[in-house]
């Protein structure tokens, strides 16, 4: 067992927002603060289930990830090959890597666990030769060697301490290092999405920090920081060890000055109560003043139980924004709005409204937009709006296809 001190924590957290207790979010709670629509008795159970989970959570001070971790062996030639493809239209067809069960940042709307942080962090010490396995088998001497991305890491934060301090983050990087020199060919490409900020970047092991070891890599890979619009107070709560917004610019910044492909981004989760004209404006002129030129946009997708979690939280710094969040999810008519894992989409008029106001304003200051196929589809979204492969080189999740050499 390991413990850490996290790189980065904020004064404000759930357990210290000042007379904050998790409210019973029924049909009398969205009453009393103005929600004009009523859902479905599914979506209303669903709601009160969250309320129920959120008290046990807070009561329990179990919201926020323990800052500890387990460590094991696996056997590489055992891990599953998983394939980051939920749609069959992705641009090139991309590998998961991913090394630790769990996740130390403690993001309150996680995808992989719908907010839960109760489970202890486990690091695959061995993982870095299933990649190797991986890398060769896919993309070795033999292979079809076809253009391939492996995301590091879309179920858990690649540079959190965990696996920073074990070395098992700079261990993969060496993997394709070491992959690139037997195989100067490959047509294998590393896409890194991480909300790591620049001192992440700077942990060294065996000498070198994984900027180093960026740089060694960087006509191969490209690293795109993972953002949020959202007033600073709100991330910091609900991303409660998560690098800060100017931490996360400072590591776009390192990679640059080293050539590392940086310039794109996911921004993600959005809100929609967050996207006032103000709040579009500020996040994108600060994007775009770091040389940032594509972004994939990314509206958050819930279960009802962690919209329950949730929309208190914004409710504890704006009535009002917690009100328009509950309208944009619990409609009955957007119960079918579903993405991954079966979570609800906001409300498809707001998300596409929205996405032509982002667009606007993106459009005007010389930055590109990527839409992955499954969003297009379900918005109805056609070429005309966004073309497939956009005039910076971008597709889908934000994958640089240049990379390939096109």
């Amino acid at each position: 067992m390991g413990s850490y001190t996290p790189v980065y924590s904020h004064n404000t957290n759930v357990y210290n927002l000042e007379g904050f207790t998790p409210p019973v979010v029924d049909k009398a709670y969205l009453k009393s603060i103005g929600v004009r629509v009523e859902p479905d008795p599914e979506t209303l159970a669903g709601l009160e289930r969250g309320s129920r989970i959120f008290k046990d959570r807070f009561d329990s001070r179990k919201l926020i990830p323990r800052t500890r971790f387990e460590t094991f062996e696996g056997d590489p030639e055992a891990v599953r090959t998983e394939i980051h493809n939920y749609t069959g239209r992705c641009p090139t067809l991309t590998y998961e890597i991913n090394p630790v069960k769990g996740c130390g940042v403690g993001c309150q709307y996680c995808l992989v666990t719908d907010g839960a942080h109760e489970r202890e962090l486990a690091v695959d010490l061995g993982y870095h030769l299933y990649v190797r396995r991986l890398l060769e088998e896919k993309n070795g001497p033999g292979s079809e060697n076809k253009n391939h991305y492996y995301y590091f890491s879309p179920k858990t934060e690649a540079f959190q301490e965990a696996s920073l301090n074990t070395g098992v983050a700079h261990m993969i990087l060496r993997e394709f290092i070491g992959h690139y020199q037997r195989c100067p060919e490959s047509k294998a490409r590393l896409f890194i999405a991480s909300k790591a900020g620049a001192e992440h970047l700077l942990i060294r092991h065996d000498g070198e920090s994984v900027l180093d070891l960026f740089s060694r890599l960087k006509d191969r890979m490209q690293f795109n920081t993972s953002v949020s619009i959202m007033p600073s107070p709100l991330r910091d709560v609900i991303e409660p060890y998560a690098a800060p917004l100017s931490e996360r610019m400072r590591a776009v910044r390192l990679c640059q000055e080293r050539g590392i492909p940086s310039n794109s981004a996911l921004v993600q989760p959005i809100f929609i109560p967050c996207l006032t004209d103000e709040g579009i404006k500020s996040f994108f002129d600060t994007l775009r003043s770091e040389g940032i030129v594509n972004y994939k946009p990314e509206f958050l997708t819930v279960c009802m139980e962690n919209l329950a979690i949730l929309g208190p939280y914004l409710g504890a710094f704006d009535k009002e924004m917690e009100r328009q969040l509950y309208e944009a999810y619990i409609m009955p008519s957007n119960s079918d709005h579903r993405k991954q894992r079966g979570r609800t989409a906001p409300d498809r008029k707001a998300s596409i409204g929205n996405i032509r106001r982002m667009m606007e304003y993106t459009d005007s200051i010389g930055m590109s937009v990527s839409i992955c196929y499954w969003v297009r589809r379900q918005l109805g979204i056609g070429e005309d709006m966004i073309p497939m492969t956009n005039r910076n080189g971008f597709q889908c999740l934000g994958y640089q296809t240049r990379l390939f050499g096109g």
